[in-house]
């Protein structure tokens, strides 16, 4: 079984969680992995490789991601989320047109400094192992990049202010401490409430499947199994010609092929249209070459 799920992650659960629980209904010693990170607290997309999609996970390219966020004013979080302990600053009133400004600002290339409860070391530790024992260390910020910021409403919750964005960014963008940014210029404070990806590059939440579904289920897996070339639909490919060819490519041999033309990657296909592997298309006099570098079995 060969290829990926894309999981709508409910609240409450680590990714590693559901790793876990989709391992059950798998064959044994089936390889499993996940893309992407999601907290906890977060719902939404999850990318979930399995058995030879693992072994292109490292070759995905990093992607643009999209999160619709609930950040809710007149607060701050020690997590910078509502899963942490929440202190009213007093202040929640605040102006619409401001906060228009204020999300405008956020745009582009910007500064970000982790949060505390972050998975991100520190010599050799965990910022999160250190959280939880009360020490706050000086975090570096790092850049990330917001394509787009959108105010979707503004309603309420628990008396204060819930501010719902719809936020395209850079891999590696903690909305977390996005909102609390934000708070800090609107002058209320802020913190997360909810969040939920709705995209994680290719993978969309329209086409997610439910956890609950795979594990009551899971002879419906090969219908919800995603092909192992799917996220890689704009890379070059080279279909097998010949039994003799087939045989050359599963013992890693280069050999002479009529036709494509030179690449570094090249998804490779068998006979049937499967995905046997990568390979690499190189010019020879003779003609192009194709170089296996990774061969699924």
């Amino acid at each position: 079984m060969h290829g990926f799920l894309n999981i709508d992650k409910p609240a409450g659960l680590t990714s590693f969680d559901v790793l876990r629980r989709i391992k059950k209904v798998l064959p044994k010693k089936t390889r499993i992995g996940h893309l992407g990170t999601l907290d906890p607290m977060a719902t939404g997309v999850l990318p979930v490789a399995i058995g030879n999609a693992t072994r292109v996970i490292s070759l995905i390219e990093k992607s643009r991601k999209r999160y619709q966020a609930g950040m809710c004013l007149g607060g701050t979080s020690d997590t910078e989320d509502a899963w942490g302990e929440i202190t009213l600053t007093g202040h929640s009133d605040f102006d619409l047109q401001a906060l228009q400004e204020i999300l405008a600002g956020f745009s582009g290339a910007i500064d970000q400094v982790p949060p505390m409860y972050s998975a991100l070391h520190h010599q050799g530790r965990r910022l999160y192992e250190l959280a939880r024992k009360g020490e706050v260390v000086e975090r570096p910020p790092r850049q990330v990049i917001i394509y787009g910021m959108t105010l979707l409403s503004v309603s309420q919750h628990q008396g204060l202010p819930l501010v719902s964005l719809d936020v395209v960014c850079s891999p590696g963008t903690y909305i977390r401490s996005l909102c609390r940014d934000i708070g800090d210029k609107l002058g209320t404070g802020a913190y997360l409430q909810a969040l939920r990806r709705m995209e994680d590059g290719c993978f969309s939440i329209a086409a997610a499947s439910s956890l609950d579904d795979i594990i009551s289920g899971p002879g419906d897996l090969s219908r919800m199994l995603l092909p192992v070339d799917y996220p890689f639909p704009d890379w070059p490919n080279y279909q097998l010609q010949s039994e003799e060819e087939e045989t050359l490519f599963w013992h890693g041999r280069s050999f002479a092929v009529s036709g494509g033309e030179a690449a570094p990657l090249v998804i490779i296909h068998n006979r049937q249209g499967l995905m046997a592997g990568i390979g690499r298309l190189k010019a020879s006099p003779a003609g192009p070459c194709l170089i296996p570098c990774k061969v699924f079995h």
